[in-house]
């Protein structure tokens, strides 16, 4: 009886062995792929799972903040955070606060940190906060608004907190911060206009240095950012002034 001859194609059990290592091969450089590019999420991916995106990986903001825990930071936490070169502003240790459901809240402290030279990305700002082992951070519309939280100055509601027990680092300073509402920009207006009409004041450079030599800086950071208006309405009342012979600063007819 002759031997039966290999019809040269691999059996069933051979191909699923070899679909299965394909498989198993993909995964791992596909994990391989994600530890190269920094991907921290405690997440197992596969060729059948997507890769998580975090929804602020790549939003832009100048400033963020994050919460930190007691039992989680580093001893030297402070130490590394003032390594980065960043500022930073540390809440008082929030060990007083309390739920919906007047239970306490675990202690913490929010984190405010900024990058003064520009925006960053939120990939950037979750290595730091990564760092000292701080959940992931948020960004910030205004520094100021939060900046107040940090002792719930603007939520009598709850514990409140001792400004002088707020940490800063590498220079950070409050005042570089100092962004208003709209409702308070008008406000600021309007009593520069009143101003100028008090003092007879025709010249944007009169006004300036006024603002300047009375140590009004925040008068005068408006007045600068409302160039254009500033400006004509200032030509508009000289204007008026010429058209009427009438001295702007006593008042008097001009012989």
């Amino acid at each position: 009886m002759s031997e039966k001859k290999s019809s040269g194609k691999p059996s069933k059990d051979a191909r699923e062995r070899y679909n299965e290592k394909r498989r198993q091969e993909r995964a791992e450089q596909k994990q391989v792929e994600c530890d190269q590019n920094g991907d921290d999420d405690d997440e197992v991916f596969t060729d059948r799972k997507p890769k998580k995106v975090w929804k602020h990986e790549k939003t832009k903001s100048r400033a963020w903040a994050f919460i930190a825990y007691p039992e989680s930071v580093p001893k030297n936490w402070l130490d590394i955070l003032q390594q980065t070169g960043l500022e930073f502003a540390i809440s008082p240790l929030h060990n007083s606060d309390k739920d919906p459901t007047e239970e306490d809240k675990k202690p913490h402290w929010h984190v405010v940190i900024v990058w003064r030279s520009g925006t960053t990305t939120g990939s950037s700002a979750r290595r730091v906060s990564k760092s000292v082992n701080a959940v992931l951070p948020i960004p910030l519309n205004q520094v100021r608004g939060y900046y107040r939280y940090l002792t719930h100055k603007d939520n009598p509601e709850k514990y409140q907190y001792d400004e002088c027990d707020i940490k800063l680092l590498n220079g950070f300073n409050i005042a570089n911060y100092n962004e208003l509402s709209s409702s308070e920009v008008e406000l600021i207006l309007d009593g520069l206009q009143k101003l100028i009409r008090e003092q007879g004041i025709v010249e944007y450079s009169d006004l300036m240095e006024l603002l300047e030599d009375s140590n009004m800086l925040t008068e005068m950071r408006i007045a600068r950012k409302h160039t254009i208006f500033f400006s004509g309405y200032l030509r508009s009342r000289r204007h008026k002034f010429e058209i009427m012979g009438v001295d702007p600063r006593t008042g008097e007819v001009r012989q």
